[in-house]
């Protein structure tokens, strides 16, 4: 069941995507919009297909069919005869910088400083000198809390404090749009909280994000709409308050009842 929207020119519109591994089928026609400003939660049991989506929408995965448009640029489409077609692979780099991405593991770079992790894309992928970027990336550590940790390396972090240079990392270049692929599942409880409060005030600023979660409570209170994936297929779309106060299908109603 495709979320509704009404904005003309969604964020995200993703169209009958369908994506193969193996002879399988783990996407079976998942069609999506994400307007300016919303935060969509994305949740269901594991293996639901509701990371290859995420990872489908960024060009980590290619689909076998259907379209993808960010912000009115085509990412991907499928012709007439059933071929799905990419952009040219610069123009497609440059669709996918619309989008920042973290990941359930952290993917710091051991060997450089907190500040250097978060300064390295945007020196290297977008020619950024030091001068400019430096104050960007003080001001985005500030903002998860972590200025005193600039010189710091990894593997002097916790957990929930790698994630969240992971978020200021994305950050640093400027995108446009948030995808979390399960952003705490690999935390210890005590350490998701900080992480879930970094994601809560991209949400009051308006950040647009997509986010996979098991965080029922994050879904429940900060999103604007609730996508419940299942067996490769979006099952139910509706706003938060509704699909956690009254879900329709029963196999929401099932997994809801194990989540809460």
């Amino acid at each position: 069941m495709p979320s509704m929207k009404t904005e003309a020119v969604p964020m995200i519109s993703a169209r009958d995507i369908r994506k193969h591994f193996h002879g399988t089928e783990v996407l079976k026609g998942v069609s999506l919009d994400i307007g300016k400003g919303e935060v969509i939660a994305v949740i269901g049991p594991s293996g639901s297909g509701k990371s290859t989506f995420l990872r489908c929408l960024n060009h980590l995965e290619t689909i076998d069919a259907g379209s993808i448009v960010i912000e009115g640029e085509t990412l991907a489409t499928t012709d007439a005869a059933g071929h799905c077609r990419y952009a040219p692979e610069a123009e497609a780099r440059r669709i996918c910088r619309k989008m920042g991405m973290v990941f359930q593991q952290f993917n710091l770079f051991p060997h450089l400083t907190v500040l250097q992790n978060v300064i390295e894309a945007p020196l290297t992928v977008k020619g950024l000198s030091r001068d400019a970027i430096v104050p960007r990336a003080e001001e985005l550590l500030r903002k998860v809390g972590l200025i005193a940790k600039c010189g710091a390396y990894p593997s002097q972090l916790s957990g929930g404090q790698k994630q969240r240079v992971a978020i200021a990392r994305a950050l640093a270049m400027e995108p446009d749009i948030m995808l979390f692929d399960e952003p705490t599942s690999a935390l210890d409880p005590e350490l998701t909280g900080e992480v879930l409060r970094t994601m809560r005030q991209l949400a009051e600023e308006r950040m647009t994000m997509l986010v996979v979660t098991h965080e029922m409570s994050f879904a429940r209170d900060v999103s604007t709409e609730v996508v419940f994936m299942d067996h490769g297929e979006i099952v139910e779309a509706r706003p938060a308050a509704e699909m956690f106060a009254d879900p329709r299908h029963p196999r929401t109603r099932c997994f809801l009842e194990h989540m809460l």
